[in-house]
């Protein structure tokens, strides 16, 4: 189904498709891109495997889902994902997610669809991460759609965050395909999981004359995410501990780092949970509410699904050991664990024109609040 009123932001179309191939096959990257995910074999032979391709499907079926064994193979101990059992594989979803890592967080949840035996969904692709012809390529024939970032005037920003309402709601609707969609407007950095109440307006701007019926259309299932060891931790510490002094500015070719980061670092133990979807009966229990408080209610819905789901590690109980002075949590870790974690986190003394301690006490940060953010959750 199409509708040209997307063309700005939709994936490929499947004619669209071979070409597509072809180029990522004749870019000067891709002898690099090859050696990853097709380590034994001759370039020419990869170049003319990419080039055969005529669908989205196979080329997530053939690389996409090779791209996702590697990672799992060279940078994760074990991957684990729980709850597909609540869902359909004959629905169409709106996975709301917690957001950790760039890439990862939809890619390896893609990869769990896949071989379940659900279809993939579409994922939403910002516009900052379009840095050039091939990731274009590659993201569009994954089933990536384009988003802005904020910015510009009130009206632009309105009408950007329509365009992407009814886009999602066509998807899901019309299309009859799932989306991913972060919980916020960017990675979490310090280890806070909280879903933008703007995120959850943006849902409902498409159907604007019943909220209840807007996002029981879309059928909302928050997922969580947990790593053991948090994608680009040195990196995430560094910006918040710079952020203090002033606005934080990316430098040219950041995202790409982070991307590459958060491919190559070793994870440990990764966990996603798809959570229990978003029920009509709990929207409607809310029905009463003012819009905004409505909003509100349905992020905080969200954020006890996502806290409540995510899985602690040694590392998240040695952090908040280290970072509040005392032995709570000493039976959930060993020596060994402890010992690797401070060797981690040594890391950041040959920064020694920052605040190494402060430096050491954000570090401590990221890893610690989850406790903090699930204890908050038990309490509500």
């Amino acid at each position: 189904m199409k509708n040209p009123k997307f063309d700005d932001i939709r994936p490929y179309y499947e004619e669209e498709i071979p070409d597509a191939m072809k180029r990522i096959a004749e870019s000067a990257s891709f002898p690099l891109l090859a050696s990853y995910i097709y380590p034994n074999e001759a370039i020419e032979d990869v170049k003319k495997r990419i080039s055969s391709f005529r669908t989205t499907k196979e080329f997530q079926a053939e690389t996409m889902r090779l791209v996702n064994q590697r990672v799992i193979e060279n940078s994760i101990k074990q991957f684990t994902c729980t709850g597909i059992e609540r869902l359909d594989p004959r629905q169409s979803y709106l996975y709301v997610s917690n957001h950790r890592d760039i890439m990862l967080d939809a890619s390896l949840l893609q990869y769990h669809l896949f071989i379940n035996g659900f279809d993939t969904t579409e994922i939403t692709f910002g516009a900052n991460l379009m840095m050039n012809p091939l990731v274009v390529d590659i993201g569009k024939a994954n089933k990536m759609f384009r988003v802005e970032r904020p910015g510009g005037s009130p009206k632009d920003f309105y009408l950007a965050s329509m365009h992407l309402s009814e886009y999602i709601r066509y998807v899901i609707t019309e299309k009859h395909q799932s989306v991913w969609i972060a919980q916020r407007n960017g990675r979490t950095k310090n280890g806070i999981d909280a879903t933008d109440q703007g995120i959850v307006k943006m849902f409902c701007m498409s159907e604007p004359s019943n909220k209840i019926k807007a996002l029981a259309d879309l059928n909302i299932v928050p997922v969580s995410v947990s790593y053991e060891w948090e994608s680009c931790d040195i990196l995430k510490t560094l910006e918040l501990y710079q952020t203090q002094y002033g606005q934080y500015i990316k430098k040219p070719g950041e995202d790409l780092n982070s991307i590459l980061t958060g491919i190559l670092q070793q994870k440990g133990n990764v966990h996603f949970e798809l959570c229990k979807p978003i029920a009509h009966g709990e929207l409607c229990a809310l029905e009463n509410l003012t819009n905004n408080e409505y909003h509100h209610s349905v992020a905080k819905l969200i954020d006890r699904r996502i806290n409540a789901a995510y899985k602690l590690f040694p590392n998240n109980f040695i952090a908040h050991d280290l970072r509040y002075g005392n032995t709570k949590y000493q039976l959930q870790y060993t020596e060994s664990q402890k010992e690797a974690f401070l060797d981690r986190m040594a890391k950041l003394n040959r920064f020694d024109t920052c605040d190494v301690e402060q430096l050491k006490d954000i570090f401590l940060s990221i890893y610690s609040n989850p406790i903090e953010n699930i204890m908050k959750t038990c309490e509500s």
